[in-house]
């Protein structure tokens, strides 16, 4: 796997993560979803384009699919394995959250650097909640999970449309 040694793991996309992953409705759901086979950056990259009038186009470089195929994927898979016993392996669960967080922001990180700067593509729709919704979708598994969670991507999209620009710009 090739890591550009250039990356910028604090980025607007980091920092408007960071600034959605505030609300518990998002976060909720984000993890709802990921737990039904959604990437929760390709969520917030699909959020982040919308806040920015842009649409989310399905491409994702083959570096970000296996940073989070071979990275993220396993380190959450070990961490969700451990029993949440906070007296047997609390510290060991934590250290690898820590990890965790460690590695989606550098999933991030090569998203910024691919993905957010290649897609140009501005929206032609009415309103910013439409955009993130269509985004949203767009960012499915595969559009049969989208329509079985439509209600719930509905709720993501106003969460999401209710953050100001000023929660997540430098």
């Amino acid at each position: 796997m090739h890591v550009p040694r250039e990356l910028e793991p604090d980025n607007p996309l980091w920092r408007y993560a960071l600034a959605v992953w505030k609300n518990p409705d998002v976060q909720r759901t984000c993890l709802g979803l990921q737990d039904e086979g959604w990437s929760v950056t390709r969520l917030i990259l699909a959020g982040w384009l919308a806040q920015q009038n842009r649409r989310y186009t399905e491409a994702e470089d083959a570096t970000v699919s296996e940073w989070r195929d071979r990275v993220t994927g396993p380190l959450r898979a070990v961490r969700r394995s451990l029993p949440k016993a906070p007296e047997t392996v609390g510290g060991l669960r934590q250290s690898i959250a820590g990890l965790e967080l460690q590695a989606e922001q550098l999933e991030l990180a090569l998203v910024w650097r691919t993905q957010a700067h290649i897609n140009q593509t501005e929206a032609d729709m009415h309103g910013r909640e439409t955009l993130i919704k269509t985004n949203l979708v767009a960012a499915a598994p595969c559009t049969q999970q989208a329509n079985e969670v439509s209600d719930i991507l509905n709720a993501l999209a106003r969460s999401l449309a209710n953050l100001s620009e000023g929660d997540y710009q430098p």
